[in-house]
């Protein structure tokens, strides 16, 4: 089998097991950009600078899990000198070549458009998001031990959100011997949760509720847990919201009623890195192209 020319460009904790998985595959050969600070020994692949990189070969390029920032520079944490793209850039790779990236942003998105080429976004994936459900619960149950006085056995566990993220977490703290409530907009969803043994409630049916509630994680990435909810918490109660910028808390009401709120973005890259990099190769490696 003909071997696959794949461009690493920065990122970050994720990225190193990510080569390694990647490396190991008979069928890819992997270019790195931005890890002058790893040594080759180490990531066994080939380091090259963005100018001299040959992009004629290429059958894909991975991007920083935050894609390019507005000024078209891709992350590294690996790395003291910017990675520099622009369109002309991109308008160089073979018209198969395909982008990933964690998310897209408006710099990437024209990037894209102008170039022909096709973009994956492996953060809107099921099989990814549900994968990074994982480290993402076992991180919220982290959190949960280090930023509180009692035990998650007999805790009062408040899910907001019963999506992929939520039904792991909610397994997990319910694993500990947590009292686990399921918040939705979704009766299938509270409907599911009882069925599992849970308390669920409607979202517009939860202020009665919240008093009871020790730990809160939320998933919504809509502002649910609002001043309304918030002042019937008790003030020793803490707040995680595992939701995408901008989180689905009221965070400055948060503060007043001097409840701990903690926004946690990318729990999967700091808690688990290594696992996080390997689901990334993983799916990477089945969306390559064929041809």
């Amino acid at each position: 089998m003909q071997k696959k020319n794949i461009a690493i460009i920065g990122g970050d904790a994720r990225y190193l097991p990510l080569i390694h998985k990647l490396n190991a595959m008979d069928h890819i050969r992997i270019h790195i950009i931005g890890f002058e600070q790893v040594e080759q020994s180490y990531t066994g692949a080939m380091h090259r600078a963005i100018d001299n990189l040959d992009t004629s070969i290429l059958d894909a390029i991975v991007l920083p899990i935050t894609g390019v920032d507005d000024a078209g520079v891709a992350p590294t944490m690996f790395s003291n000198q910017k990675i520099q793209l622009s369109e002309e850039w991109f308008q160089s790779l073979p018209k198969h070549c395909t982008v990933f990236t964690g998310i897209t942003t408006p710099m990437l998105n024209q990037f894209i458009e102008n170039s022909g080429l096709p973009l994956i976004k492996l953060m809107e994936r099921d099989d990814v998001a549900i994968y990074n459900s994982i480290p993402t619960a076992e991180g919220a149950v982290m959190l949960a031990i280090q930023h509180t006085d009692i035990t998650i056995h007999d805790a009062e566990v408040f899910v907001f959100g019963f999506g992929r993220v939520g039904k792991t977490t909610a397994n997990r703290f319910n694993g500990l011997g947590a009292n686990v409530t399921v918040i939705s907009r979704d009766e299938s969803e509270i409907a599911r949760a009882y069925a599992d043994g849970w308390n669920g409630y409607s979202l517009s049916n939860t202020d009665a509720q919240m008093e009871q509630c020790q730990i809160l994680i939320n998933t919504i990435p809509a502002k649910v847990v609002d001043q309304s909810l918030i002042e019937k918490m008790n003030s020793q109660a803490i707040i995680i919201d595992l939701a995408s910028k901008p989180g689905g808390v009221d965070f400055d009401y948060a503060k007043i009623r001097g409840i701990k709120a903690i926004h946690s973005l990318g729990l999967p890259g700091i808690v688990a890195p290594t696992t996080a990099g390997e689901i990334l190769a993983g799916c990477i490696a089945k969306l390559l192209p064929t041809s």
